[in-house]
Order: structure tokens, then C-alpha cells, then sequence
């Protein structure tokens, strides 16, 4: 049986979110699969991965071929990274000790890197909602001047409006 690491869609239209499956490579995309090893999810900012890193690590060394996508997930994760320490580890390249070392350091350089542009995209957002809400004070500031102007007018023509009236009902009080 020729396995594949594939994803499996699920969600609505225009949101969709993926499993990651074990499958043998003649079943449907959403149909019958092995084993599920994790869950994708491109549409939040950065995409969330949940990948069980041990399953996925076995099936690659069994023999298992990722898709392009999935190949590139499990890149990101480290699986190939790992697989190809393992794999130097048995040719005599290097201990085990030094498959961790180097596995660990690579681990957290991603993570670090990662929470930077988390913070980037956190303070990119904190930044345009202060841009937003400057923007928004300066409209209602103009607003409010406009309606200002609006009132000093129409309390000036009421003003007027009664001046007159107030003229015209005097002469009419001096004529009685």
C-alpha cells in the first residue's frame, strides 16, 4: 500500500480548514484514511499548526510521502529537519546527543521567530486601531464645529427674527 501524508478538507466555503491524514494514495481526498496526525488552519495570522510530531516523524520513516503542502508544513515543524538528523545519527555523522543539540537550537531560533512576528502583528494592530481612533476624533472634532456654526447661526437669525418682531410690535403699541 502506497501511503500518503495528505491534507483532508473540512469547513464551509471560503473557510476552509484541513487535517493532516495518513491515507493510502488511491482513496478520496475526504475519504477513508489510516490515522489523522494533526490539523491545519490557514486562515488565522500566522497559521495554526497542531501536528502530533512523533506519528508524523514514524510515517516519514516508514516510507510515507508527504504532499507539496504537507511537506512544506512539516519543514516548518521540523519533522524533516529531525528526519534527516536521525538519518546522520545512523550513517555515524554524529551522536544522538548532537541530533538534540542541533535539533533544540534550530527549535528555538523558530520559536523565537515566530513570536516576533506574532508581536509584529500585534503591534501593527494596536498601531492602526490608535490611527483609526485619531481619525475617527478628528471627524467628530469637525463634526462638532459644524454643528456649532449651525447653532451660532440659527440662534443669530432667532436673534434677528425677534429683534424684528420685538420692532414691530413696539410701534404698533406706541400707535394705540
Amino acid at each position: 500500500m502506497a501511503t500518503k501524508i495528505r491534507l483532508q478538507r473540512h469547513g464551509h466555503k471560503g473557510y476552509a480548514y484541513y487535517h493532516i491524514v495518513i491515507a493510502d494514495s488511491r482513496a478520496p481526498r475526504d475519504g477513508k484514511f489510516v490515522e489523522r496526525i494533526g490539523a491545519y488552519n490557514p486562515n488565522v495570522n500566522p497559521a495554526m499548526i497542531d501536528l502530533n510530531f512523533d506519528r508524523a516523524l514514524y510515517w516519514i520513516q516508514t516510507g510515507a510521502q508527504p504532499t507539496d503542502t504537507v511537506r512544506s508544513i512539516l519543514s516548518r515543524e521540523g519533522v524533516l529537519l529531525k528526519k534527516h538528523l536521525l538519518d546522520g545519527v545512523k550513517k555515524g555523522a554524529f551522536d544522538n546527543a548532537e541530533a538534540e543539540k542541533r535539533f533544540e537550537a534550530w527549535k528555538n531560533e523558530k520559536v523565537a521567530t515566530i513570536q516576533k512576528t506574532k508581536d509584529q502583528v500585534a503591534a501593527e494592530k494596536s498601531e492602526n486601531a490608535k490611527k483609526r481612533l485619531a481619525e475617527e476624533v478628528e471627524k467628530n472634532k469637525a463634526k462638532a464645529e459644524e454643528v456649532a456654526k449651525k447653532k451660532a447661526e440659527a440662534a443669530v437669525q432667532a436673534a434677528e427674527a425677534e429683534a424684528e418682531n420685538a420692532a414691530e410690535e413696539a410701534p404698533a403699541t406706541e400707535e394705540a
